[in-house]
């Protein structure tokens, strides 16, 4: 089993020090860095780190914080290494998948993140049936009101008008102009 760390900071401005420090007193002999935002989704550091660990290593960071942009990014990472039978340890937050009690926060946190998304589901579509029965319609607005639409079909259907005019008089792009054509066809 070997121990692998990987640290990210947000800005050029701060420094991995305290981070490689942790990494090493926790027995990391390899470790990844990124310098990049949390949000940010491409973390080559991560990923090279993801890369070379191995079935029976653990990846460690300093604190959560540190592998996730969200904790559902954060469960789906680690749920990831699990599948590969690679463990994770962060030694801040003392989580650690090798232990059966690592396990069990990890299962934890999954619930509540599904828990979290499962309500915030449930009030957008409690909103969206609302909005309904109000009449109030969800969606992108048309492009073109039932004047324009009907002009759209008359300067298409006279030949002498190019496909580009057309559209540059409207100010539509060439698909919508052929979905209104088409929905008068149909």
């Amino acid at each position: 089993m070997m121990l692998v760390g990987y640290a990210r900071i947000s800005t050029a401005d701060q420094t991995l020090n305290l981070q490689h420090d942790a990494l090493e007193r926790a027995g990391c002999v390899k470790v990844f860095t990124d310098t990049a935002s949390g949000v940010k989704a491409e973390r080559k550091g991560l990923q090279e780190a993801i890369d070379y660990v191995r079935e029976g290593d653990v990846l460690v960071v300093w604190r959560l914080d540190r592998l996730g942009r969200s904790l559902k990014d954060l469960i789906e990472t680690i749920s990831k290494l699990e599948a590969r039978k690679i463990g994770f340890k962060s030694p801040t937050e003392n989580i650690d998948t090798t232990t059966s009690g690592g396990k069990l926060i990890f299962h934890i946190f999954g619930a509540l993140a599904e828990f979290e998304r499962n309500l915030i589901k449930e009030r957008t579509n409690a909103g969206l049936h609302a909005a309904r029965l109000r009449g109030i319609k969800g969606g992108r607005p048309k492009a073109l009101d039932t004047k324009k639409a009907e002009m759209a079909r008359r300067l298409h259907a006279d030949t002498t008008n190019s496909i580009d005019e057309i559209c540059k008089t409207l100010g539509i792009s060439r698909m919508t102009l052929w979905r209104y054509v088409k929905e008068r066809k149909e």
